[in-house]
C-alpha cells in the first residue's frame, strides 16, 4: 500500500488552496490531482469514500445548485444513484478529499488531515 499522499482538488477552492499551503508549510511531499480535469471514476470515488468510513451522501456538496436541480434533498437515492450523479457531477463533491493508504479524510477543516501525516 502507498505512503504518498495524494490531494483530489478543484484548484480554484479556497478549502483547497488552504490544504496546498499546509502540506507545503509542514514539509509534506504530495501530489495533486484535479479530478475536473482527470474526473474520478466510480471505482475511484467508491473506494476514497470507503477509505474515509462514510456514506456517499456525507461527501456531498448540498450548497451547489446542481444539488438542488437533481432533487438531492428532497428525494429518496440510493448509494448507487448519488455516486453516479457525483461521478457525473464532480461539483457534487466536497473537497479536499487527501487520500494515504489505505485512509482518506475530507480535507475541510485543514486539521483533518493531520491523522494521515
Amino acid at each position: 500500500m502507498s505512503d504518498k499522499i495524494t490531494v483530489y482538488e478543484k484548484p480554484t477552492c479556497t478549502k483547497c488552496r488552504e490544504m496546498d499551503r499546509f502540506l507545503r508549510e509542514s514539509n509534506v511531499d504530495f501530489s495533486k490531482i484535479n479530478y475536473y480535469l482527470e474526473p474520478l471514476g466510480e471505482k475511484k470515488l467508491r473506494e476514497l469514500i470507503k477509505k474515509m468510513g462514510i456514506k456517499p451522501r456525507e461527501l456531498l456538496r448540498t450548497s451547489e445548485p446542481i444539488y438542488r436541480e437533481t432533487g438531492l434533498g428532497k428525494k429518496d437515492f440510493s448509494d448507487d444513484q448519488i455516486v453516479a450523479l457525483m461521478v457525473k457531477h464532480p461539483d457534487l463533491i466536497q473537497r479536499p478529499i487527501v487520500e494515504r493508504g489505505d485512509r482518506a479524510v475530507l480535507g475541510r477543516p485543514t486539521e483533518n488531515v493531520k491523522t494521515l501525516l
